[in-house]
């Protein structure tokens, strides 16, 4: 079976393997990695937290002391026109270096090293200097850029060295130069965005010659020793970006021009693609990475949705890569290859490839942390400490809240009793891990479960605990994690037989017929809407994904792109509404909304917005839009028209307890938008305390 094609199940069989090819040793320029796993470069937005430093020193040391081999940081500017955003870090000879101290500082003593990122955004840059290859306004973008002149671009030729040599002046093992992702030096290559017709335009030898300049200026003034990686775009997946062979000769050139290794970078932001998703397979990637690694005689490095080190082991085993970056996989878990050495990736916490609570934050300037781990990036407030006094504690609701709770309170020595009313645990991310290309979140089912049991919570399942049970048990404090209920819209005729709520056909998979009705256009609308259209619980399948994109797996396409289609046909014909007039779905998360619309608006979905429900029958859903009234014909309707919390045990032991005994966390104390990030940090930080 071929990397791409490894689905997620094969968590299911991680303690059966060890990973040798993934924590051998690699020599890479001038310097001896301890393993082939890195960090791969993040944007977190640490720098402008209070308390900054402190913050910085204590996510990197983490990473460290988890036993990363390498770390790239996120980027830095070389310069202050290359700035992400008003208020990214630049390096250059004004510059405050604290931040890199604090960095430095963290993995010294340590066998990790660390890279600095060097990045230009180029036209992606968010604020009004923005400059590139020519003044061609990005989409993604407000503002235009000014075109370089030919000056300027060996000035900025000048900024990377510079930034580089301050670099290794502060102790960073080395640097990576950002070639990749649609930054400036992927708009000067590429045939998109590059109309100049001076030396750095034109043909393929001049679109190339900015990157080749910058690495070859590095290696001048930095020497042999210290080391150089080039990100290179392996596929843009934009029209109008190199191909394979255009790839392979920038990938030489660069290699002729002193970098020591390359990182593979994958689509341009502005790319219709998904790249880092859930809906991308395992290491998908894997075989544009390959075809690099056959061209250039030095460590080729994989990326993108690699979370497993079963996956990772293989590639460096099959010879597609010789080092594997796994960015937010060391946000969820900082002790990914520590667990691996020790043979218990079992216990690691698995990145879902959901974006909720790193991408997501960064997009809306906030900074960075991790669903699954909201101790990431926020290292300084969840320090561990013993229980003073251990307690007898009870926590009633098996869901993500009740979990995470339980886990962090037994670790610090309280003795947890965990109640659950069914008969598995996990409550929502159970719903979650039903949907097609959402299987990840299975990953975060076992995490918890396993460490519920290296942890030593007693639970009680199928146990539909009372609050005379929990008054007469005498715990010391009880923790509510009961979650939320459906809402029920008032509709005339809502206790038709034909109508379901979305818990009944995610997880207890009621019979739906083919002409269907989803009333709400939430995420768990738009759940249900995939759930029913496609295989439930499968993990996204390699070949289905190139087809559906429209990839090109040869690589003579410009950007990799060719004709997209997709052999599936829906199943069922499915309308959803909502009251508001807004555009349906336009609250679905930033990174990952923008799919699933496409996705539903490809398999024929109609949405409908502006909806006034006027009463079922055996005819349908009788509506009213744009002030005509008309007759939905379904033969099945799906309520997916919010939650509310479920806290009836919680009002009923507040009246029988006092304050300080009993907490209510999760959807049970809020119900809003069934938000996994903010009951996993809640629950942790009330864990952290009591």
């Amino acid at each position: 079976m071929s990397i791409a094609n490894q689905q997620a199940s094969s968590g299911n069989h991680l303690h059966r393997s060890s990973y040798p090819h993934l924590l051998s040793s690699l020599r890479a320029g001038g310097l001896l990695l301890a393993n082939r796993g890195v960090m791969g470069a993040m944007h977190t937005r640490l720098e402008t937290l209070d308390n900054a430093r402190e913050r910085i020193y204590a996510f990197y040391r983490a990473r460290a002391e988890g036993e990363i081999g390498l770390i790239l940081t996120g980027g830095i500017s070389p310069n202050w026109e290359g700035r992400l955003e008003d208020d990214a870090p630049v390096l250059d000879r004004h510059s405050e270096r604290w931040s890199h101290e604090a960095i430095i500082d963290a993995v010294r003593g340590t066998p990790t090293k660390v890279c600095m990122q060097i990045l230009h955004a180029g036209r992606y840059a968010k604020h009004p200097e923005c400059v590139g290859p020519s003044a061609i306004k990005a989409r993604i973008n407000r503002y235009a850029p000014r075109a370089l002149t030919t000056a300027e671009v060996w000035q900025t030729i000048e900024d990377y060295a510079e930034a580089a040599v301050i670099a290794q002046a502060l102790g960073y093992h080395g640097v990576e130069v950002m070639g990749s992702e649609g930054y400036l030096i992927n708009q000067f290559a590429a045939p998109r965005t590059n109309d100049r017709t001076d030396e750095f335009g034109g043909d393929l030898a001049g679109r190339m010659r900015f990157p080749v300049e910058i690495v070859k200026a590095i290696r001048k003034r930095a020497g042999r020793e210290f080391l150089l990686i080039y990100r290179i775009s392996a596929m843009d997946l934009v029209e109008g970006g190199m191909d394979g062979s255009e790839t392979i000769a920038l990938a030489r050139q660069i290699v002729e021009a002193g970098a020591d290794v390359l990182n593979t970078g994958i689509g341009w932001h502005e790319s219709s693609i998904p790249t880092v998703a859930f809906v991308v397979p395992r290491a998908a990637w894997a075989f544009a990475t390959a075809e690099l690694r056959k061209a250039v005689n030095v460590p080729v490095m994989a990326s993108n949705r690699i979370n497993d080190p079963q996956v990772a082991d293989r590639l460096i085993e099959d010879g597609s890569a010789d080092l594997v970056s796994m960015a937010r996989p060391l946000l969820a878990d900082p002790d990914f290859m520590k667990k691996a050495r020790l043979n218990s990736a079992q216990l690691i916490n698995t990145c879902i490839a959901c974006n909720q609570a790193c991408l997501d934050r960064i997009f809306s300037h906030e900074s960075a942390s991790c669903l699954v781990n909201p101790v990431a990036g926020h290292e300084i407030e969840f320090p561990f400490t013993p229980a003073t006094r251990p307690k007898r504690l009870a926590v009633v609701g098996g869901g993500a809240a009740g979990m995470a709770f339980s886990i962090t309170a037994a670790q610090r020595g309280h003795a947890v009793m965990l109640f659950e009313a069914a008969g598995e645990l996990g409550g929502q991310l159970l719903m979650a891990s039903a949907i097609p290309m959402k299987t990840e979140f299975s990953e975060l089912l076992r995490y918890f479960r396993k460490s519920l049991e290296t942890a030593q919570v007693e639970i009680r399942l199928r146990t539909k605990v009372t609050a005379a049970d929990l008054v007469r048990d005498e715990f010391d404090e009880i923790v509510i994690a009961t979650g939320v209920r459906p809402r029920e819209p008032i509709i005339a005729g809502i206790d038709h037989p034909m109508v379901l709520d979305y818990p009944d056909v995610l997880l207890h998979d009621a019979p739906v017929g083919e002409r269907v009705i989803i009333i709400g256009t939430g995420g768990i609308g738009f759940d249900t809407a995939e759930y029913l259209l496609g295989r439930p619980n499968a993990a996204p399948e390699f070949a289905e994904f190139v087809c559906e994109y429209g990839l090109d797996l040869t690589l003579r396409s410009p950007g990799g792109l060719t004709t997209a289609h997709s052999e599936k046909k829906p199943g069922r014909h499915i309308t959803m509404l909502q009251r508001s007039s807004e555009r349906p779905g336009s609250r679905l998360a930033v990174s990952t909304g923008w799919i699933g619309r496409q996705k539903l608006a490809r398999l024929g979905v109609r949405m409908i917005a502006g909806v006034t429900y006027e009463k079922i029958d055996d005819d349908g859903l009788h509506v009213v839009i744009a002030g005509a009234p008309q007759v939905i014909p379904a033969d099945t309707i799906v309520v997916c028209a919010g939650q509310e919390s479920e806290r009836a045990l919680y009002d009923e032991l507040r009246a029988a307890m006092s304050d300080g005994k009993i907490h209510i966390i999760g959807g049970a104390d809020v119900a809003s938008e069934l938000d996994a990030v903010r009951a996993i940090n809640q629950a942790s930080r009330l864990a952290q305390i009591i």
